[in-house]
């Protein structure tokens, strides 16, 4: 997949000749929203992309991140790594990530619709965290969990942290352990999928953890796991509907220690109205996180 970079010159490399020429020299620049980790429109986790991001300043990216006021949203750039056939910035409202889930799989999705063809058997996407692969799982697509940045246990002050924010006793916890593959997870393991889905957070205390549930369902029950992701930002509590990063790591996690299947399926969103459904597979070692993608709007926008 190295072949054929693209060159910020020309403009010559797979997909990215399919953009008008005047995106790269006026200020309308084609932009999608897209639905990711669910079959059905509206029920996943939305993310915005600026297909064509050349040019843009970090503080125009971050602005727009803002202003869009969704849990992510990516801009798309020439590649600078010859191996990769895009590069994606993340940004959520109030910072840029090195990689995220459902911002790599809504983002590879709007490149191929936009008329990407990547150089070989699947995406080779470049990010704050290196090159991450994406391909294609039938009608989803499935990106490589990278290596947690950080694991382990987590220490026992903040076991009982942790706790008091989920208003839990700390013996509710059957195990916990970091999860950071980027965006500075932590996770804890619940009794049952009852359990994550009855935790009422104390949003005060929340503070700036980054705070993954995951607790199983009866055996062969699908979801076979439900998961929530809770976090601090600017003093208030946000849960994500569905997350892809955490639900990498937490695989990983799962699988290693025996608790998971290699293949299995999450469900992440109850709480939320929503219906996210990820898909996990480990091949050869490595897991794969994958899920749906629907397109829900389509157009332009002015940067």
């Amino acid at each position: 997949m190295a072949p054929g970079a693209l060159s910020p010159a020309t403009g010559a490399a797979r997909g990215w000749e399919n953009f008008p020429m005047t995106t790269r020299v006026h200020r309308s620049r084609p932009f999608v929203q897209v639905n990711v980790f669910s079959a059905t429109a509206y029920a996943g986790n939305p993310l915005a992309v600026v297909l064509d991001a050349t040019g843009l300043t970090d503080r125009q990216m971050a602005n727009f991140a803002n202003w869009t006021n969704l849990s992510e949203t990516t801009f798309l750039l020439p590649p600078t790594d010859s191996a990769a056939d895009y590069k994606v910035r993340i940004f959520t409202a109030s910072g840029e990530l090195p990689f995220a889930g459902h911002p790599t799989l809504g983002s590879a999705h709007a490149w191929l619709d936009a008329g990407g063809t990547p150089r070989g058997t699947s995406i080779v996407q470049e990010c704050g965290v290196g090159l991450v692969d994406v391909r294609l799982d039938g009608a989803r697509l499935a990106f490589a969990a990278p290596t947690p940045m950080r694991r382990g246990p987590l220490e026992p002050a903040l076991v009982e942290l942790v706790a008091s924010a989920l208003r839990i006793p700390p013996a509710d916890i059957v195990d916990h352990q970091w999860v950071d593959n980027g965006p500075g997870w932590l996770a804890v393991l619940l009794g049952s999928a009852e359990a994550v889905l009855e935790v009422e957070p104390d949003p005060a205390a929340i503070g700036d953890l980054k705070v993954g549930l995951v607790g199983p369902r009866q055996p062969q029950a699908q979801p076979a796991f439900e998961v929530r992701a809770l976090f601090g930002v600017n003093g208030s509590m946000v849960e994500d509907p569905v997350t892809g990063s955490l639900n990498a790591s937490v695989a990983q996690w799962l699988i290693e220690t025996g608790r998971a299947p290699a293949s299995y399926v999450a469900g992440q969103g109850a709480r939320l109205g929503r219906d996210g459904r990820i898909f996990i597979d480990c091949i050869d070692g490595q897991v794969w996180v994958g899920g749906h993608v629907t397109t829900c709007i389509a157009g332009t926008v002015d940067l």
